[in-house]
């Protein structure tokens, strides 16, 4: 599997194509929005949209939990994408995840739609905290307003970048974003949108494409 390490505050990150982060030192695998049972709450509002898509979030999960050396799972905020998102079907595939990782610690950071959907079922074994998640020497967080003394890493924006090509060519691509203050991480999930951010200056971008992450020339 690629990953692009960069250095950051001090510490080495791992970005991964997967559009997470590994964090070594910690052996933390972060993510951010994974918005569960999104696609479901969907249906119950009578929209045709693709099912399949808390599986495949899952999926994506097992195989970065396999493949990297992880003794714990951050959730940046919005585990769950709704109280609709409490279907039995959708809570059976998150059980039958985490059956299978029975040593693994997983902390979620509050996150607006968790506000609304409900901490998880205490049965998944899920430590639940407000933000800031203080792990030096960031704050992790799913909104995005800086911390006094840490510099914050966060979800919640969902950020995209637009690549332009010489002749009008345009791809928008899932991005990560750093910066000395606030750093965002994509959405996680497969069936969550982007915003499209337009970074501050000193900010560094690095777009998700074609399995790698990619740096993008300031």
């Amino acid at each position: 599997m690629h990953h692009l390490a960069i250095e950051h505050c001090g510490e080495t990150l791992w970005l991964l194509p997967e559009k997470a982060l590994y964090w070594p030192a910690r052996r933390a695998l972060l993510v951010a929005d994974l918005h569960i049972g999104k696609a479901a709450s969907y249906r119950a509002l009578h929209q045709p949209v693709p099912r399949g898509t808390t599986q495949a979030t899952l999926d994506r999960l097992d195989t970065l939990l396999q493949h990297y050396d992880c003794q714990q799972l951050i959730v940046l905020g919005d585990f769950l994408h709704a109280r609709t998102a409490r279907a039995p079907a959708t809570l059976a595939r998150v059980a039958a995840w985490r059956e299978r990782h029975p040593g693994l610690r997983v902390v979620l950071v509050r996150g607006n739609h968790d506000r609304h959907a409900g901490d998880p079922p205490q049965e998944l074994a899920i430590e639940v905290v407000d933000e800031p998640l203080l792990l030096p020497p960031f704050a992790l967080q799913h909104e995005t307003g800086a911390h006094p003394e840490h510099p914050v890493i966060a979800g919640h924006v969902h950020p995209a970048c637009v690549l332009r090509g010489r002749g009008r060519q345009r791809l928008r691509l899932a991005c990560f974003m750093f910066h000395a203050k606030v750093s965002l991480l994509p959405a996680f999930g497969e069936f969550t949108g982007g915003w499209t951010v337009q970074p501050e200056p000193g900010a560094r971008l690095f777009v998700v494409g074609d399995q790698r992450v990619w740096a993008v020339p300031a």
